[in-house]
């Protein structure tokens, strides 16, 4: 079963970054129901700007902890499709660059 990680953009303009095993336009039609209290059904209306789909649970739980700990920055970047960016931000103290890639398979919406 399939397993995708989501970016919200809240109507405060935050992000919340999510996980599900629904069709991410079910999970979004949940998300704007406000039938799920938290985060984002306080901050609606939401919408989707971001998805990115894997085969396995674990892959896409490890993807959701790695964005939610990233910079507002870095997660417009990732949204925008702009890797360089991406790439730019992650650099660590230092100057080495961060090396957990991203799924292959991810994009905007």
């Amino acid at each position: 079963m399939a397993a995708f990680v989501y970016i919200l953009r809240c109507a405060d303009g935050s992000y919340y970054v999510g996980f599900t095993r629904r069709p991410p336009d079910e999970r979004l039609a949940i998300h704007r129901s406000g039938a799920v209290k938290g985060y984002a059904s306080s901050r609606l209306p939401v919408e989707m700007v971001w998805c990115a789909e894997f085969d396995q649970d674990a892959e896409a739980f490890a993807v959701e902890r790695q964005i939610k700990g990233w910079s507002r920055a870095k997660k417009e970047a990732l949204i925008a499709g702009d890797w360089d960016a991406i790439m730019r931000l992650a650099r660590r103290r230092g100057g080495r660059p961060f090396a957990a890639p991203l799924p292959r398979g991810s994009s905007g919406r």
